[in-house]
């Protein structure tokens, strides 16, 4: 068996299987999740048309390289969403689809990791856990860099010790941040990019959350962008990970793309040739259409718009609520222990949010997501309006 998955920690969920334990909610309410980052919006019918339309295709082994059709989708998108020169992506060296960004980016770990030589994995800290298992399991050493409120919730790079930048193989990017919603500028992008190139290191961008931003005239950047306005068209050192759950609200299609660096794609195609991860033929067509359709993502910001007003309105007489720019999350501070908070609330409300601490580990100094629990606001309109005045009722109460 593989020693290293000794080294891997319960996930969140079941964490809080365990907090939950013996624990009784109000049976005169139903519940209310708010725990999960599983988007609820009805996913865009001609998604689950496409992939009707094209069952036929399940007649013969898909290309792990995708469809010509779906990847030069992906670069068109690339092109008119983050305005990177049309020039600089070539579809059949740039990218390649994937099977959503959860199995990718675990999979791009195990492809780019060199574990003879004292590797170390850099994330952000809160984190998405995935990072964390990747590395682990690769044999490389988790480095966590903490994202706090006294730095607007933003790693501080310029903290990491020289030495661990000389070990580092790779830096998790996750911007918009799960859970903090906080969203990377471009400077910080390219000193990372320069910091990339000087150290040899590989920048993976999780920008999964990219498409749900609070101002239509400020969209989030991306790492690609960041490295074509300095002149690195080629991408060196980046991979960006995109996926449709979020954006399209299609998380059971598990579609999505990495883009950048040839020579890393390259090599990625040659691992998920061995690894069996082809896209299934009726997903690439519906995805096609989906990366080639914007109204339905509008919609989908306007959606979650709605649900953080309304939320935050509810909550603002007693919480600091302060939303963040981008995602659907609130990375929210509460008056006592996360996890009794998640708890009693629980117990006398019947609304489930996730613990911070469960989303972070004891880094640099204690746990960061201490005294913080994380609340999706996927569900419907009316729910989220429910279950923020169970929670304000249960601060009032104590």
């Amino acid at each position: 068996m593989n020693p290293y998955l000794a080294r891997l920690q319960p996930y969140p969920f079941e964490r809080m299987t365990r907090l939950y334990a013996g624990s009784t909610p109000p049976r005169d309410r139903d519940t209310i999740r708010l725990s999960i980052g599983e988007p609820k919006h009805p996913t865009p019918s001609f998604i689950a048309e496409a992939v009707i339309e094209h069952l036929h295709g399940l007649s013969v082994y898909p290309a792990t390289r995708g469809s010509d059709a779906l990847r030069e989708a992906i670069c068109d998108w690339l092109v008119q969403r983050f305005g990177v020169p049309v020039a600089s992506l070539d579809a059949q060296r740039h990218v390649l689809p994937v099977n959503g960004t959860r199995e990718a980016l675990f999979a791009i770990a195990q492809c780019l990791v060199d574990a003879r030589t004292r590797p170390l994995v850099m994330m952000p800290n809160p984190f998405y856990q995935i990072y964390e298992g990747a590395a682990l399991l690769a044999g490389a050493e988790a480095y966590f860099v903490d994202t706090r409120a006294d730095n607007g919730y933003l790693p501080d790079f310029d903290a990491v010790p020289e030495a661990v930048w000389q070990r580092c193989q790779i830096l998790y990017l996750c911007s918009p941040g799960n859970p903090t919603g906080q969203v990377l500028d471009i400077s910080t992008l390219q000193a990372l990019i320069a910091r990339a190139h000087r150290y040899d290191f590989t920048l993976i961008a999780d920008e999964c959350y990219s498409e749900i931003y609070r101002d239509e005239e400020r969209p989030p950047p991306g790492l690609l962008a960041a490295a074509a306005a300095m002149g690195n068209n080629d991408y060196r050192n980046c991979l960006v990970f995109h996926s449709l759950s979020k954006r399209s609200n299609a998380p059971g299609l598990r579609s999505g793309f990495v883009a950048g660096d040839a020579g890393l794609i390259e090599a990625f195609l040659r691992y998920r040739t061995y690894h069996g991860s082809a896209m299934p033929p009726p997903t690439q067509d519906a995805s096609l259409r989906a990366w080639r359709d914007e109204a339905h993502v509008v919609e989908n910001r306007r959606l979650y718009r709605e649900k953080f007003t309304a939320v935050a309105a509810i909550l603002a007489p007693v919480l600091d609520v302060v939303l963040p720019p981008a995602g659907f999350y609130l990375w929210q501070p509460v008056p006592i222990d996360d996890q009794q908070f998640s708890l009693q609330l629980y117990q006398q409300q019947n609304v489930i949010v996730l613990p911070g601490t469960y989303l972070a580990r004891a880094g640099q100094a204690e746990n960061p997501g201490q005294g913080h629990v994380r609340m999706a606001l996927v569900a419907p309109l009316d729910d989220c309006i429910d279950a923020a005045q169970r929670i304000r009722a249960f601060i009032e109460q104590r």
